[in-house]
């Protein structure tokens, strides 16, 4: 079984800094030319806040990704700043907008065509009880999920450890998808966030794998696979032990100006295609 690759938008974007920065139209053709499956697109400017994005321009979206042989493979909103979108938010009026916000990003992701949205359960403020910011997310995902079956695109919670305080393990998102109570909603995890729990990659793999339908790869400091600190050959071998079938995505190269994203395209998927061969 050959994997198949993704990258995020994120590093061609100007989120969350501002610089480099592409259209969605060009940073499609970089994902396609270096050689990459599919993509995962973020849903902030310029790429892909839903209000900026007419029907017709998701019509041409769509058909340059067919047209370039580059499957949407899952779509994310931006967490934080700005409009907020914390479904655990202690405003009743925040919480609102974010399941607003997801239902148009699920929207996006039907007419893309793309298969899945990324749930961040959000953080918990100062002075909130975790049982409560877990009820609101729990809440939260139900409708969010409801809206999703009705498109036909899957949600998939993801563990941020690393940038908040409320879905940090692979139990916890586990318990979760358990809790929503609908078939369509799986869990996916990010290396950066093992990473920052001092845990093991492969580990993680492992927990989940009855429900893991989509993995983010980051090395250190969101570098690319191969320049840091995890173990990549384990991850690799663990996803082919559970047959894994979603798309491997790089969510690399954004932490900083300093990152050149076509590189980090290339030697994510340079280095990820060499190791794969060793795996037998």
């Amino acid at each position: 079984m050959a994997f198949r690759y993704a990258f995020n938008t994120w590093a061609y974007s100007s989120f969350p800094v501002w610089v480099p920065s592409y259209s969605i139209e060009e940073t499609i053709r970089r994902i396609a030319d270096i050689g990459y499956d599919g993509i995962e697109i973020g849903c902030a400017a310029p790429h892909a806040w839903p209000a900026h994005l007419s029907a017709a321009h998701r019509r041409d979206l769509k058909s340059l990704m067919a047209d370039l042989n580059l499957k949407p493979v899952s779509l994310l909103p931006a967490p934080g700043g700005g409009p907020g979108n914390n479904p655990a938010s202690l405003l009743e009026a925040e919480r609102r907008a974010t399941i607003a916000h997801y239902k148009e990003v699920v929207d996006l992701a039907h007419d893309l065509g793309a298969d899945r949205v990324l749930y961040i359960a959000g953080w918990r403020s100062f002075g909130t009880g975790y049982q409560q910011a877990w009820d609101w997310s729990l809440a939260a995902l139900k409708e969010i999920a409801a809206h999703a079956r009705e498109k036909g695109v899957g949600i998939s919670i993801e563990p941020t450890s690393a940038d908040s305080n409320l879905i940090d393990t692979p139990g916890q998102a586990l318990l979760l998808r358990e809790q929503a109570g609908s078939d369509s909603v799986k869990v996916m995890f990010d290396t950066y966030h093992a990473l920052y729990r001092n845990e093991v990659s492969s580990d993680y793999v492992r927990e989940m794998a009855d429900h893991l339908d989509h993995v983010h790869f980051a090395d250190t400091d969101r570098l690319p696979p191969g320049e840091g600190t995890v173990d990549w050959f384990g991850v690799l071998k663990a996803l082919k032990e559970i047959d894994f079938n979603g798309y491997v995505t790089m969510e690399v190269g954004f932490s900083g100006r300093d990152f050149d994203p076509d590189r980090v395209a290339r030697s994510a998927l340079n280095y990820l295609k060499s190791l794969e061969k060793t795996l037998g």
